[in-house]
């Protein structure tokens, strides 16, 4: 699929669908993070941050979403897929998600800035451990994902 279809897809709203996803996850106890698989221009999978509420450091929505898409989609329709999320991966997600073979990556607030929210260091980006794998897009929106951000008690 050529990546020009991928810039045809709707990324306000897929992106604030995502947004909706990260605030479910804040209102639960959990952190603000939520993605979404889109192929054709249609959400397919949805996921929010689950790490508290279900006591599992796995249970970041990238990483959740990248497992069951390799289970769920064969590696074509994964290359046709786009991961929308609130903000950028971290580099477990990113390297979980070097085996899913997305077509493209979109995210609001970069994880530069959310080190800058919580205090730490920024970590790898995940372009970098993405190069090659898929297309790495942003910041999205980034206003309104650092709202999000900005409203959570880090």
């Amino acid at each position: 699929m050529p990546d020009s279809t991928f810039d045809d897809f709707d990324h306000d709203s897929h992106m604030r669908r995502a947004f909706a996803l990260a605030r479910e996850a804040a209102d639960r106890g959990d952190r603000p993070f939520g993605s979404v698989l889109v192929r054709e221009d249609t959400v397919v999978m949805a996921d929010s941050n689950r790490v508290v509420t279900e006591n599992d450091i796995r249970r970041h929505p990238e990483l959740h979403l990248a497992y069951r898409a390799c289970r769920e989609l064969d590696p074509e329709e994964r290359a046709e897929t786009v991961m929308y999320t609130s903000t950028e991966p971290c580099p477990m997600c990113a390297t979980g998600m070097t085996n899913a073979g997305f077509g493209r990556v979109v995210y609001s607030v970069g994880s530069d800035e959310i080190a800058a929210f919580t205090g730490g260091e920024p970590p790898i980006r995940s372009a970098e451990i993405l190069d090659g794998v898929s297309e790495v897009v942003g910041p999205v929106l980034n206003d309104e994902g650092r709202q999000i951000h900005r409203e959570f008690d880090w």
